[in-house]
Protein backbone atom coordinates (compact mmCIF):
# COMPACT_ATOMS: atom_id res chain seq x y z
CA UNK A 1 0.00 0.00 0.00
CA UNK A 2 1.53 3.41 -1.13
CA UNK A 3 1.53 6.39 1.46
CA UNK A 4 3.16 9.84 1.82
CA UNK A 5 5.76 10.35 4.05
CA UNK A 6 8.13 13.46 5.59
CA UNK A 7 11.66 12.28 6.62
CA UNK A 8 14.40 14.25 7.92
CA UNK A 9 17.54 14.50 5.30
CA UNK A 10 21.72 14.75 6.15
CA UNK A 11 21.12 18.89 5.85
CA UNK A 12 17.87 19.14 8.63
CA UNK A 13 15.70 19.46 5.42
CA UNK A 14 12.98 17.68 5.29
CA UNK A 15 11.47 15.55 2.37
CA UNK A 16 8.28 14.45 1.07
CA UNK A 17 7.89 10.94 -0.50
CA UNK A 18 5.48 8.81 -1.97
CA UNK A 19 6.78 5.21 -0.39
CA UNK A 20 5.39 1.87 -0.13
CA UNK A 21 6.75 -0.94 2.03
CA UNK A 22 7.65 -4.31 0.11
CA UNK A 23 8.39 -6.97 2.95
CA UNK A 24 9.60 -4.67 5.58
CA UNK A 25 11.82 -2.47 3.40
CA UNK A 26 10.70 1.03 2.31
CA UNK A 27 10.67 1.59 -1.56
CA UNK A 28 10.23 5.43 -2.68
CA UNK A 29 7.94 5.82 -5.66
CA UNK A 30 8.24 9.16 -6.07
CA UNK A 31 10.95 11.98 -4.29
CA UNK A 32 8.84 15.29 -4.32
CA UNK A 33 11.98 17.01 -3.18
CA UNK A 34 12.79 18.83 0.41
CA UNK A 35 11.78 22.48 2.14
CA UNK A 36 13.40 23.57 5.39
CA UNK A 37 10.11 25.84 6.11
CA UNK A 38 6.80 24.60 6.95
CA UNK A 39 5.15 26.52 3.88
CA UNK A 40 8.25 24.52 1.48
CA UNK A 41 6.47 21.12 3.03
CA UNK A 42 3.16 22.53 2.81
CA UNK A 43 3.64 22.49 -1.02
CA UNK A 44 5.66 19.36 -1.52
CA UNK A 45 3.13 17.90 0.45
CA UNK A 46 0.24 19.09 -2.05
CA UNK A 47 2.04 17.65 -5.04
CA UNK A 48 2.72 14.09 -3.17
CA UNK A 49 -0.99 13.89 -2.39
CA UNK A 50 -1.91 14.99 -6.50
CA UNK A 51 0.66 12.32 -7.48
CA UNK A 52 -0.56 10.14 -5.60
CA UNK A 53 -4.02 10.42 -6.78
CA UNK A 54 -2.99 9.78 -10.50
CA UNK A 55 -0.62 7.17 -10.10
CA UNK A 56 -1.22 5.15 -7.06
CA UNK A 57 -4.38 2.93 -8.65
CA UNK A 58 -7.47 2.58 -6.24
CA UNK A 59 -6.73 -1.31 -5.58
CA UNK A 60 -3.65 -0.29 -3.78
CA UNK A 61 -5.95 0.77 -0.92
CA UNK A 62 -7.45 -2.80 -0.53
CA UNK A 63 -4.47 -4.09 -1.01
CA UNK A 64 -2.63 -6.17 1.80
CA UNK A 65 1.17 -5.98 3.40
CA UNK A 66 3.61 -8.96 1.99
CA UNK A 67 3.48 -11.89 3.72
CA UNK A 68 6.35 -12.60 6.91
CA UNK A 69 6.25 -11.46 10.73
CA UNK A 70 5.03 -8.08 10.89
CA UNK A 71 5.18 -8.12 15.31
CA UNK A 72 8.71 -9.05 16.26
CA UNK A 73 9.29 -8.56 20.23
CA UNK A 74 9.85 -4.89 21.59
CA UNK A 75 7.67 -3.62 18.90
CA UNK A 76 5.48 -0.64 20.54
CA UNK A 77 1.77 0.56 18.54
CA UNK A 78 2.71 4.52 18.43
CA UNK A 79 -0.62 5.19 17.44
CA UNK A 80 -3.91 5.43 14.51
CA UNK A 81 -4.02 7.48 11.61
CA UNK A 82 -7.29 7.86 9.42
CA UNK A 83 -5.18 7.88 6.36
CA UNK A 84 -7.64 6.44 3.69
CA UNK A 85 -10.43 9.14 4.78
CA UNK A 86 -7.88 11.70 4.46
CA UNK A 87 -6.93 10.21 0.70
CA UNK A 88 -10.54 9.82 -0.12
CA UNK A 89 -11.45 13.62 0.63
CA UNK A 90 -8.09 14.41 -1.15
CA UNK A 91 -9.80 12.41 -4.27
CA UNK A 92 -12.97 14.47 -3.76
CA UNK A 93 -10.83 17.66 -3.75
CA UNK A 94 -9.05 16.68 -6.95
CA UNK A 95 -12.42 15.87 -8.22
CA UNK A 96 -14.20 18.80 -8.19
CA UNK A 97 -10.64 20.80 -9.33
CA UNK A 98 -10.64 22.42 -6.08
CA UNK A 99 -6.63 21.29 -6.02
CA UNK A 100 -6.50 23.87 -8.78
CA UNK A 101 -6.59 26.53 -5.41
CA UNK A 102 -3.24 25.70 -4.81
CA UNK A 103 -3.53 25.93 -1.34
CA UNK A 104 -2.72 23.21 0.68
CA UNK A 105 -4.16 24.34 3.73
CA UNK A 106 -7.02 26.34 2.87
CA UNK A 107 -8.53 22.37 1.37
CA UNK A 108 -7.00 21.18 4.53
CA UNK A 109 -9.31 23.09 6.57
CA UNK A 110 -12.16 22.49 4.78
CA UNK A 111 -11.70 18.81 4.57
CA UNK A 112 -11.27 18.78 8.16
CA UNK A 113 -14.64 20.59 8.73
CA UNK A 114 -16.24 17.66 6.87
CA UNK A 115 -14.99 15.35 9.67
CA UNK A 116 -15.40 17.32 13.04
CA UNK A 117 -16.26 21.22 11.88
CA UNK A 118 -14.30 23.44 14.90
CA UNK A 119 -11.72 26.10 16.03
CA UNK A 120 -9.33 27.09 13.27
CA UNK A 121 -6.05 25.77 15.43
CA UNK A 122 -7.68 22.56 16.98
CA UNK A 123 -8.22 22.30 13.08
CA UNK A 124 -4.41 22.27 13.08
CA UNK A 125 -4.56 19.90 15.72
CA UNK A 126 -6.66 17.61 14.67
CA UNK A 127 -5.36 17.59 11.24
CA UNK A 128 -2.27 16.41 13.08
CA UNK A 129 -3.63 13.69 15.42
CA UNK A 130 -6.12 12.38 12.55
CA UNK A 131 -3.75 12.58 9.49
CA UNK A 132 -0.28 13.33 10.64
CA UNK A 133 -0.89 16.30 8.43
CA UNK A 134 0.88 19.64 9.50
CA UNK A 135 0.84 22.93 8.98
CA UNK A 136 2.84 25.94 10.90
CA UNK A 137 0.22 27.52 13.65
CA UNK A 138 2.04 30.44 13.48
CA UNK A 139 1.33 31.54 10.29
CA UNK A 140 -2.55 30.47 10.27
CA UNK A 141 -4.28 34.21 10.53
CA UNK A 142 -0.99 35.71 8.53
CA UNK A 143 -1.97 33.50 5.92
CA UNK A 144 -5.65 34.33 6.28
CA UNK A 145 -5.89 37.49 3.71
CA UNK A 146 -3.80 35.33 1.02
CA UNK A 147 -6.36 32.13 1.30
CA UNK A 148 -9.36 34.92 0.92
CA UNK A 149 -7.78 35.86 -2.20
CA UNK A 150 -9.00 32.18 -3.99
CA UNK A 151 -12.34 33.38 -3.49
CA UNK A 152 -13.31 34.04 -7.15
CA UNK A 153 -11.21 31.10 -8.40
CA UNK A 154 -13.44 29.30 -5.90
CA UNK A 155 -16.54 29.91 -7.42
CA UNK A 156 -15.09 29.44 -10.85
CA UNK A 157 -14.30 26.29 -10.03
CA UNK A 158 -17.81 25.50 -8.79
CA UNK A 159 -19.38 27.09 -11.86
CA UNK A 160 -17.35 24.87 -13.88
CA UNK A 161 -18.35 21.79 -12.14
CA UNK A 162 -21.87 22.39 -12.32
CA UNK A 163 -21.59 23.05 -16.10
CA UNK A 164 -18.99 20.07 -17.37
CA UNK A 165 -19.29 17.54 -14.22
CA UNK A 166 -23.38 18.23 -13.34
CA UNK A 167 -23.85 19.32 -17.13
CA UNK A 168 -26.01 22.39 -15.71
CA UNK A 169 -26.73 24.78 -18.29
CA UNK A 170 -27.00 27.40 -15.28
CA UNK A 171 -30.17 28.67 -17.34
CA UNK A 172 -32.42 28.81 -13.85
CA UNK A 173 -30.56 29.20 -10.80
CA UNK A 174 -31.78 29.52 -7.23
CA UNK A 175 -31.13 32.09 -4.36
CA UNK A 176 -31.33 32.59 -0.78
CA UNK A 177 -30.18 34.08 2.04
CA UNK A 178 -29.56 33.28 5.83
CA UNK A 179 -27.82 34.87 8.75
CA UNK A 180 -24.78 33.84 10.91
CA UNK A 181 -24.43 34.81 14.46
CA UNK A 182 -21.64 35.52 16.24
CA UNK A 183 -20.38 33.93 19.87
CA UNK A 184 -20.09 38.29 21.45
CA UNK A 185 -21.93 41.27 21.73
CA UNK A 186 -19.49 44.25 20.08
CA UNK A 187 -20.36 44.92 16.70
CA UNK A 188 -19.00 46.63 13.38
CA UNK A 189 -19.66 47.96 10.70
CA UNK A 190 -20.14 44.39 9.15
CA UNK A 191 -20.85 42.36 12.56
CA UNK A 192 -24.63 44.26 12.93
CA UNK A 193 -27.77 43.01 15.29
CA UNK A 194 -30.61 42.50 12.96
CA UNK A 195 -33.37 40.14 11.76
CA UNK A 196 -32.16 36.64 12.86
CA UNK A 197 -33.40 33.55 11.22
CA UNK A 198 -31.61 32.07 14.27
CA UNK A 199 -33.73 33.88 16.58
CA UNK A 200 -30.16 35.58 18.12
CA UNK A 201 -31.64 39.65 17.71
CA UNK A 202 -30.09 40.66 20.45
CA UNK A 203 -26.22 39.28 18.93
CA UNK A 204 -24.15 40.75 15.72
CA UNK A 205 -24.66 38.98 12.47
CA UNK A 206 -24.03 38.99 9.10
CA UNK A 207 -26.06 38.09 6.18
CA UNK A 208 -25.30 35.58 3.63
CA UNK A 209 -26.86 35.24 0.05
CA UNK A 210 -26.22 31.86 -1.26
CA UNK A 211 -26.47 31.35 -5.02
CA UNK A 212 -27.22 27.13 -6.33
CA UNK A 213 -28.60 25.15 -8.60
CA UNK A 214 -31.18 23.29 -9.38
CA UNK A 215 -29.98 20.38 -7.79
CA UNK A 216 -28.44 22.02 -4.74
CA UNK A 217 -25.04 22.56 -5.66
CA UNK A 218 -22.89 25.91 -4.49
CA UNK A 219 -22.30 28.28 -7.54
CA UNK A 220 -20.86 31.89 -5.48
CA UNK A 221 -22.04 33.77 -2.33
CA UNK A 222 -21.33 36.80 -0.54
CA UNK A 223 -21.46 38.43 2.95
CA UNK A 224 -22.98 41.71 4.06
CA UNK A 225 -23.96 43.56 7.22
CA UNK A 226 -26.06 41.86 9.39
CA UNK A 227 -28.62 44.60 9.04
CA UNK A 228 -29.29 44.51 5.30
CA UNK A 229 -32.61 44.11 3.79
CA UNK A 230 -32.66 40.77 2.54
CA UNK A 231 -34.33 41.88 -1.37
CA UNK A 232 -31.18 44.17 -1.50
CA UNK A 233 -28.84 41.23 -1.41
CA UNK A 234 -29.68 39.17 -4.81
CA UNK A 235 -28.69 42.34 -7.07
CA UNK A 236 -25.06 42.67 -6.12
CA UNK A 237 -24.81 38.48 -6.09
CA UNK A 238 -26.84 38.00 -9.32
CA UNK A 239 -24.62 40.69 -11.43
CA UNK A 240 -21.50 39.75 -10.17
CA UNK A 241 -22.13 36.16 -11.36
CA UNK A 242 -23.10 36.92 -14.49
CA UNK A 243 -19.97 38.99 -15.59
CA UNK A 244 -17.83 36.39 -14.01
CA UNK A 245 -19.43 33.58 -15.69
CA UNK A 246 -20.75 34.97 -19.06
CA UNK A 247 -23.84 33.56 -17.70
CA UNK A 248 -26.87 35.28 -20.35
CA UNK A 249 -30.35 36.26 -18.80
CA UNK A 250 -30.66 33.39 -16.15
CA UNK A 251 -34.16 32.70 -14.48
CA UNK A 252 -34.03 33.20 -10.75
CA UNK A 253 -36.10 31.38 -8.35
CA UNK A 254 -36.50 32.96 -4.37
CA UNK A 255 -39.03 33.53 -1.54
CA UNK A 256 -41.68 36.14 -0.81
CA UNK A 257 -38.55 38.20 1.01
CA UNK A 258 -37.33 39.53 -2.33
CA UNK A 259 -40.37 40.72 -4.10
CA UNK A 260 -40.87 44.40 -4.31
CA UNK A 261 -41.73 46.51 -7.06
CA UNK A 262 -38.08 47.72 -7.31
CA UNK A 263 -36.42 44.52 -7.28
CA UNK A 264 -38.58 42.81 -9.80
CA UNK A 265 -38.30 45.89 -12.14
CA UNK A 266 -34.23 45.76 -11.94
CA UNK A 267 -34.23 42.47 -12.74
CA UNK A 268 -36.45 42.53 -16.39
CA UNK A 269 -34.37 45.84 -16.91
CA UNK A 270 -31.40 43.54 -16.68
CA UNK A 271 -33.30 40.77 -19.13
CA UNK A 272 -33.55 38.10 -16.26
CA UNK A 273 -36.63 35.87 -15.97
CA UNK A 274 -38.04 35.46 -12.09
CA UNK A 275 -40.00 33.08 -9.94
CA UNK A 276 -40.95 34.67 -6.53
CA UNK A 277 -43.25 33.76 -3.40
CA UNK A 278 -46.82 36.08 -3.75
CA UNK A 279 -47.73 37.84 -0.69
CA UNK A 280 -51.61 36.95 -1.44
CA UNK A 281 -52.65 38.41 1.53
CA UNK A 282 -51.18 41.87 0.60
CA UNK A 283 -52.59 41.48 -2.52
CA UNK A 284 -55.15 43.56 -4.13
CA UNK A 285 -59.29 42.62 -3.67
CA UNK A 286 -59.17 42.29 -7.26
CA UNK A 287 -57.17 39.83 -7.40
CA UNK A 288 -57.97 37.96 -4.65
CA UNK A 289 -61.34 37.98 -5.65
CA UNK A 290 -60.49 36.41 -9.26
CA UNK A 291 -58.08 33.64 -7.65
CA UNK A 292 -60.86 32.42 -5.20
CA UNK A 293 -63.36 32.31 -7.57
CA UNK A 294 -61.35 30.50 -10.61
CA UNK A 295 -59.57 27.94 -8.14
CA UNK A 296 -62.81 27.05 -6.23
CA UNK A 297 -61.24 25.56 -3.62
CA UNK A 298 -60.85 22.34 -6.28
CA UNK A 299 -57.56 19.87 -4.88
CA UNK A 300 -54.28 20.53 -7.42
CA UNK A 301 -56.18 23.42 -9.70
CA UNK A 302 -54.14 26.23 -10.96
CA UNK A 303 -54.62 29.40 -12.43
CA UNK A 304 -52.69 32.05 -13.79
CA UNK A 305 -53.99 36.07 -13.08
CA UNK A 306 -52.41 39.63 -14.04
CA UNK A 307 -50.51 41.13 -10.73
CA UNK A 308 -48.54 44.11 -10.41
CA UNK A 309 -45.42 41.28 -9.89
CA UNK A 310 -46.20 39.65 -13.29
CA UNK A 311 -48.31 36.98 -13.97
CA UNK A 312 -49.60 35.42 -10.75
CA UNK A 313 -49.43 31.68 -10.83
CA UNK A 314 -52.32 30.76 -7.71
CA UNK A 315 -52.83 26.97 -6.39
CA UNK A 316 -55.04 25.24 -4.09
CA UNK A 317 -54.01 22.42 -1.80
CA UNK A 318 -56.42 20.15 0.48
CA UNK A 319 -53.70 19.35 2.59
CA UNK A 320 -52.50 23.00 2.80
CA UNK A 321 -55.73 23.70 3.73
CA UNK A 322 -55.54 21.67 6.67
CA UNK A 323 -52.36 23.05 7.39
CA UNK A 324 -53.27 27.03 7.02
CA UNK A 325 -56.25 26.26 8.69
CA UNK A 326 -54.50 24.75 11.92
CA UNK A 327 -51.71 28.07 11.98
CA UNK A 328 -54.84 30.54 11.34
CA UNK A 329 -56.74 29.03 15.17
CA UNK A 330 -53.58 29.40 16.36
CA UNK A 331 -53.16 33.13 15.54
CA UNK A 332 -56.78 33.92 16.29
CA UNK A 333 -56.41 32.33 19.52
CA UNK A 334 -53.06 34.35 20.61
CA UNK A 335 -55.12 37.18 19.21
CA UNK A 336 -57.85 36.39 21.83
CA UNK A 337 -55.82 36.22 25.00
CA UNK A 338 -53.42 39.64 24.04
CA UNK A 339 -57.41 41.43 23.81
CA UNK A 340 -58.53 39.81 27.30
CA UNK A 341 -55.18 40.87 29.10
CA UNK A 342 -55.65 44.31 27.69
CA UNK A 343 -52.23 43.91 25.74
CA UNK A 344 -51.04 46.09 22.76
CA UNK A 345 -52.02 44.27 19.03
CA UNK A 346 -47.91 44.29 18.00
CA UNK A 347 -47.68 40.79 18.99
CA UNK A 348 -50.48 39.09 16.85
CA UNK A 349 -51.94 39.02 13.58
CA UNK A 350 -55.32 39.59 14.09
CA UNK A 351 -55.70 42.26 16.63
CA UNK A 352 -57.19 45.82 15.86
CA UNK A 353 -57.87 48.95 17.92
CA UNK A 354 -55.97 51.42 19.69
CA UNK A 355 -55.96 53.74 23.11
CA UNK A 356 -60.11 53.11 23.57
CA UNK A 357 -59.28 49.34 23.27
CA UNK A 358 -58.77 46.03 21.08
CA UNK A 359 -60.16 43.81 19.18
CA UNK A 360 -60.50 41.15 17.09
CA UNK A 361 -59.84 41.82 13.10
CA UNK A 362 -62.81 40.29 11.27
CA UNK A 363 -62.38 41.25 7.62
CA UNK A 364 -58.61 40.48 8.11
CA UNK A 365 -59.94 37.16 9.29
CA UNK A 366 -62.46 36.81 6.80
CA UNK A 367 -59.93 37.32 4.33
CA UNK A 368 -57.25 34.62 5.54
CA UNK A 369 -60.20 32.24 5.45
CA UNK A 370 -61.04 32.62 1.81
CA UNK A 371 -57.17 32.28 1.00
CA UNK A 372 -56.91 28.66 3.20
CA UNK A 373 -55.08 26.10 1.36
CA UNK A 374 -53.87 28.69 -1.89
CA UNK A 375 -50.17 29.31 -2.50
CA UNK A 376 -49.34 32.04 -5.11
CA UNK A 377 -46.01 32.78 -7.20
CA UNK A 378 -44.93 35.77 -9.23
CA UNK A 379 -43.27 35.23 -12.96
CA UNK A 380 -42.14 37.34 -15.92
CA UNK A 381 -42.05 34.02 -17.63
CA UNK A 382 -44.95 33.76 -20.12
CA UNK A 383 -47.18 30.65 -19.97
CA UNK A 384 -46.58 29.26 -23.56
CA UNK A 385 -42.45 29.51 -22.67
CA UNK A 386 -43.46 27.97 -18.54
CA UNK A 387 -46.78 26.43 -17.75
CA UNK A 388 -48.63 26.72 -14.15
CA UNK A 389 -47.59 23.46 -12.76
CA UNK A 390 -44.05 23.76 -13.98
CA UNK A 391 -43.52 27.36 -12.60
CA UNK A 392 -44.49 26.32 -9.41
CA UNK A 393 -42.35 22.95 -9.15
CA UNK A 394 -39.24 25.57 -9.75
CA UNK A 395 -40.35 27.41 -7.12
CA UNK A 396 -40.55 24.24 -4.81
CA UNK A 397 -36.53 23.88 -5.41
CA UNK A 398 -35.97 26.40 -3.52
CA UNK A 399 -35.65 23.55 -0.56
CA UNK A 400 -32.47 22.46 -2.26
CA UNK A 401 -30.72 25.89 -1.01
CA UNK A 402 -32.36 25.56 2.29
CA UNK A 403 -30.56 21.98 2.24
CA UNK A 404 -27.36 24.05 1.65
CA UNK A 405 -27.69 26.45 3.87
CA UNK A 406 -28.59 23.68 6.74
CA UNK A 407 -25.54 21.79 5.61
CA UNK A 408 -23.45 25.09 5.79
CA UNK A 409 -24.96 25.75 9.66
CA UNK A 410 -25.27 22.31 10.92
CA UNK A 411 -22.71 19.84 9.02
CA UNK A 412 -20.01 22.34 8.91
CA UNK A 413 -20.47 24.24 11.78
CA UNK A 414 -21.04 27.66 9.96
CA UNK A 415 -22.19 29.28 12.39
CA UNK A 416 -21.44 30.52 15.27
CA UNK A 417 -18.47 32.72 14.13
CA UNK A 418 -15.81 33.31 16.54
CA UNK A 419 -13.44 35.88 14.46
CA UNK A 420 -13.67 39.45 15.02
CA UNK A 421 -11.90 40.83 12.11
CA UNK A 422 -13.51 40.97 8.59
CA UNK A 423 -10.62 39.26 6.68
CA UNK A 424 -10.84 36.00 9.32
CA UNK A 425 -14.64 36.24 9.31
CA UNK A 426 -14.51 36.19 5.20
CA UNK A 427 -12.08 33.40 5.24
CA UNK A 428 -14.07 31.23 8.07
CA UNK A 429 -17.41 31.49 5.29
CA UNK A 430 -14.72 30.85 1.92
CA UNK A 431 -13.72 27.88 3.47
CA UNK A 432 -17.39 26.73 4.75
CA UNK A 433 -17.78 27.34 0.90
CA UNK A 434 -15.21 25.00 0.04
CA UNK A 435 -16.47 22.39 2.15
CA UNK A 436 -20.11 22.19 1.02
CA UNK A 437 -18.90 22.05 -2.46
CA UNK A 438 -16.73 19.14 -1.52
CA UNK A 439 -20.25 17.92 0.22
CA UNK A 440 -22.33 18.53 -2.49
CA UNK A 441 -20.27 16.40 -4.16
CA UNK A 442 -20.18 14.20 -2.17
CA UNK A 443 -23.94 13.35 -1.79
CA UNK A 444 -24.02 13.79 -5.73
CA UNK A 445 -21.97 10.89 -6.56
CA UNK A 446 -22.50 8.94 -3.67
CA UNK A 447 -26.26 9.11 -3.42
CA UNK A 448 -25.49 8.95 0.70
CA UNK A 449 -25.79 11.73 3.15
CA UNK A 450 -22.22 13.49 4.02
CA UNK A 451 -22.56 12.35 7.66
CA UNK A 452 -22.61 8.52 6.35
CA UNK A 453 -20.26 8.92 3.50
CA UNK A 454 -17.96 10.54 6.72
CA UNK A 455 -18.49 7.81 9.17
CA UNK A 456 -18.02 4.49 6.32
CA UNK A 457 -14.62 5.97 5.71
CA UNK A 458 -13.70 6.54 9.28
CA UNK A 459 -14.27 2.99 10.20
CA UNK A 460 -11.29 2.17 8.76
CA UNK A 461 -7.88 3.09 10.64
CA UNK A 462 -4.37 2.62 10.26
CA UNK A 463 -2.22 1.45 12.80
CA UNK A 464 1.41 2.40 13.47
CA UNK A 465 3.90 -0.19 14.63
CA UNK A 466 7.85 0.92 15.27
CA UNK A 467 10.43 -0.87 16.39
CA UNK A 468 13.25 1.21 18.78
CA UNK A 469 16.56 -1.00 17.75
CA UNK A 470 15.90 -1.57 13.71
CA UNK A 471 13.77 1.92 13.44
CA UNK A 472 11.30 -0.37 11.37
CA UNK A 473 7.68 1.61 11.28
CA UNK A 474 5.22 -0.45 10.32
CA UNK A 475 1.72 0.35 9.01
CA UNK A 476 -1.34 -2.29 9.31
CA UNK A 477 -4.58 -1.02 7.92
CA UNK A 478 -7.82 -2.71 9.34
CA UNK A 479 -10.46 -4.24 7.19
CA UNK A 480 -12.71 -2.33 4.49
CA UNK A 481 -15.94 -2.63 5.22
CA UNK A 482 -17.76 -3.91 1.44
CA UNK A 483 -19.84 -0.15 1.61
CA UNK A 484 -16.42 1.76 2.13
CA UNK A 485 -15.11 0.07 -0.71
CA UNK A 486 -18.28 1.20 -2.25
CA UNK A 487 -17.75 4.64 -1.91
CA UNK A 488 -14.17 4.40 -2.40
CA UNK A 489 -14.72 3.38 -5.95
CA UNK A 490 -17.19 6.83 -6.82
CA UNK A 491 -13.93 8.33 -6.51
Amino acid sequence: MASIRKTRTASGATAVQVVRYVERRVEVLKHLGSAHDQEGIDRLMDQARTWYGANCDDTTLFATEAAGPLVREGTEFVGALHTLAYSTLRKVAAHCDLDLLGDALLLDLAIIRLVEPTSKLRSLQLLETYFDVRHARSALYKRMEAMLQRKAQAEEIAVAYAKEKLKDGLSMVLYDVTTLYFESFTADELRVPGFSKDSMHQQPQVVMGLLVTRKGFPLGYEVFAGNTFESKTMLPVLDAFIAKHGVETPTVVADAAMLSNTLLAQLQGRKMSYIVAARLAGSSQEVVDQVCKRLVKRDGRTVRVASPHGDMVCSYSAKRYRKDKVMLEKDIAKAQLLIAKGEPGKRAKYVTGGKKGYALDKDRIKRAKRLLGIKGYCTNIPKDKLDNRTVIARYHDLWQVEKAFRMAKSDLGARPIFHGAETAIRTHLLICFVALIMARAIETRTALSLRNVVDALWSVTDAILYHPQTKERITIRSHIPSETQKILRKF
